[in-house]
């Protein structure tokens, strides 16, 4: 029946994009720092918002992905939770002057590979088997001075569908536009292992055909580059853009299934402070 057929369109595509908003979630853990100051430690904030995401991915004339959709944002001072990501602070450290060390451990949902939807109106994935995301979690430890914004990642695959493990180093730097504007460019890389490529990227077998070889994916590192704007009405209201391009990795871009060397990202979104 077409309703059901569309709504299971809907939501597969909707967990497809859903590692989209974790771009979000940088943006907006960083908004409670033009929040109007609370009541000490026992503070909160949380905040809802919608968003436009325009995704292009690397596999073989596969179609853009176009999405409108909501998010969420909650912080006190033991948890953070921004879009698809929570994030549960065990340790923050003032190790110097305009100085701070923070270490988290975080989980996301993360939306990469493809689903049914893709293998039918894909013709590269013809004959392919379903590459499904998962929940990843793991560790990440930050440090903030004045003049960049460190950060590294270690996580794995907490689903088991791919058993990957990979590991994020960031830099990042915010400049303070007047009192309502903020500009942030990062750069970070992305090391994936073999298991995580191989199982987004790779060709079994018995999935080759004639234009398709197989193919046994290895580690390798992407690098990406970005920008987001947020621009505060007031302390409640707020618009934000992002942008990011990734270069791939080698391992990655020699796949039989992907055909450019690059991928990029649009989120562009509206915010509503509640406290």
């Amino acid at each position: 029946m077409p309703a059901p057929r569309f709504t299971s369109h809907f939501l597969s595509r909707a967990a497809s994009l859903a590692h989209i908003p974790v771009i979000a979630a940088a943006m907006l853990y960083s908004l409670p720092a033009l929040a109007q100051p609370g009541n000490g430690a026992q503070s909160s904030s949380w905040a809802l918002g919608v968003g436009a995401i325009s995704r292009d991915r690397a596999y073989t004339d596969i179609d853009r992905d176009n999405m409108a959709l909501p998010f969420f944002q909650y912080e006190n001072r033991w948890v953070s939770i921004a879009g698809p990501q929570v994030g549960f602070k065990l340790l923050s450290l003032d190790v110097a002057p305009k100085q701070s060390l923070n270490f988290d451990l975080i989980a996301r949902y993360d939306g990469s590979g493809y689903d049914d939807d893709d293998i039918e109106d894909t013709p590269i994935l013809a004959g392919m088997r379903e590459r499904k995301g998962g929940f990843w979690a793991g560790a990440r430890i930050e440090w903030k001075t004045d003049w960049v914004d460190l950060s590294a990642e270690a996580l794995g695959d907490a689903s088991g569908n791919s058993k990957g493990k990979r590991f994020n180093l960031g830099v990042e730097k915010t400049w303070h536009i007047g009192e309502r504007m903020m500009i942030t460019p990062r750069v970070t890389a992305s090391w994936n292992d073999k298991k995580y490529v191989d199982y987004y990227y790779g060709v079994r077998a018995d999935e080759a055909r004639a234009g398709r070889a197989a193919y046994q994916g290895e580690s390798g590192v992407n690098a990406e580059v970005g920008i987001r704007g947020i621009y505060m009405f007031d302390q409640r209201h707020s618009m934000f853009v992002d942008f990011e391009v990734s270069r791939l990795a080698k391992e990655i871009k020699d796949s039989p299934l992907v055909d450019r060397s690059t991928e990029n990202r649009v989120f562009v979104g509206y915010l509503y402070r509640f406290k």
